[in-house]
């Protein structure tokens, strides 16, 4: 029952931007912390950026600080990932997550019980 579903993938070039939408449907996104993932080919899934339930707390891994925002709309049931000054390595398909944790921002595949399925964010000239 519990879903959630990316959208705002695509290829754009370095220094770019793009802004990522994952809509929960099922449950009451607002109860939860979510988290934004990224995989790419060969790689294991890496943590970019998590925030509390109500949307006070917000954090980011190094590789992405500073340069990407997370916020959320609890009303929609929906959270945002805005990519500024994207760059090629940049490139993965990307995932949001529901937090199993009330509280935990951990930036771990480990603390997250819904995924979804994914989309694809390509930065190339």
């Amino acid at each position: 029952q519990s879903q959630l579903v990316e959208s705002g993938g695509g290829l754009v070039q370095p220094g770019g931007s793009l802004r990522l939408s994952c809509a929960a449907s099922g449950f009451t996104a607002g109860y939860y912390n979510m988290g934004w993932f990224r995989q790419a080919p060969g790689k294991e899934r890496e943590g970019l950026s998590s925030i509390s339930a109500r949307g006070g707390r917000t954090m980011y891994a190094d590789s992405v600080k500073g340069r990407f925002a997370i916020f959320r709309d609890n009303a929609k049931n929906t959270v945002i990932l805005q990519m500024n000054n994207l760059k090629p390595e940049d490139t993965a398909v990307y995932y949001c997550a529901r937090g199993s944790q009330f509280g935990d921002l951990r930036l771990s595949p480990g603390a997250y019980d819904y995924w979804g399925q994914g989309t694809q964010v390509t930065v190339s000239s």
